[in-house]
């Protein structure tokens, strides 16, 4: 299934795209998308409903994020081999875990804000796994049952204040708009293997990131399993799990955004997001 969440920003409802591609209207099923919603209960539930059957959704409606407003949002840094090597890191050992602030989610195309004092704003595709099952201790082999699905992210980053500023990443990844999501929720059992696809991002139509999930360091079933050793993961609770080459940091020289720019982005099976840029605004 493709699950969304579609009306103005604050009020979504729930929805699902239907055969035709036509969005939906499941709030007379579910309340939203998010929580036990997206456990292998909530899903069996709008599975069982026929899509011919629900109102549609008025046609050109905004989409919001694919997820409701998660309760944690992990985020795996360096996750590929060949961005770790364009910004002269070494292979981690270890997943490199930082968290995104879950009110920094937005809709797929809504605008990016750039925050106030930004010089270095930074683009970055990433694949985000959805948790469907309350994750504590998980042995990798059994990780793929805790989740419900997966969707593109776009792991907006600042990186003066990510790099520059000491202390943590957070402060370089949790602004306000950082975490564009979806446009769609594909349910796990439609993707069974994240291993080898492919992702990219254009920024003004020039394709700067063209990469693929095969290089990723660590895979989707070890990284729920590893996080899963330090935290519980609850339904609802999103994880984005790092970018291929050519983020803007990596270029020589470097190049980051600024307002007016597009940037359009994509992951194989999962739709396309575009967000345009825009000034800080209080």
């Amino acid at each position: 299934m493709k699950l969304v969440r579609f009306g103005a920003a604050g009020q979504e409802k729930p929805g699902l795209i239907d055969s035709t591609g036509k969005i939906r209207d499941l709030s007379g099923v579910v309340p939203d998308i998010a929580g036990d919603v997206l456990t292998p209960e909530g899903l069996a539930r709008i599975q069982a409903v026929d899509p011919s059957s629900l109102p549609l959704a008025p046609e050109g409606v905004r989409l919001g994020s694919c997820v409701a407003r998660p309760g944690n949002f992990v985020a795996v840094g360096l996750n590929y081999a060949d961005h770790a090597a364009e910004t002269n890191n070494p292979i981690p050992a270890e997943p490199v875990l930082f968290n995104k602030a879950p009110n920094c989610v937005v809709g797929p195309n809504d605008d990016v804000m750039i925050p106030r004092g930004s010089t270095k704003l930074d683009w970055e595709v990433e694949l985000l796994i959805v948790i469907g099952a309350r994750a504590r201790y998980v042995e990798e082999a059994d990780a793929l049952k805790h989740v419900a699905g997966y969707a593109i992210c776009n792991d907006i980053s600042e990186r003066a204040f990510q790099i520059e500023r000491g202390g943590q990443w957070a402060k370089g990844k949790c602004a306000e708009t950082f975490g564009p999501i979806g446009p769609f929720l594909l349910t796990a059992d439609e993707m069974p293997d994240t291993s080898a696809l492919s992702m990219w991002l254009e920024v003004n139509g020039e394709k700067v990131q063209n990469g693929s999930t095969k290089t990723m360091i660590f895979s989707v079933p070890f990284m729920v399993s590893y996080i899963s050793q330090f935290m519980v993961l609850d339904p609802g609770d999103i994880i984005t799990t790092g970018t291929p080459p050519g983020v803007g940091l990596g270029f020589k020289p470097p190049r980051f955004l600024k307002a007016g720019d597009v940037m359009r982005l994509g992951i194989e099976g999962l739709g396309v997001q575009e967000q345009k840029v825009v000034p800080f605004k209080l």
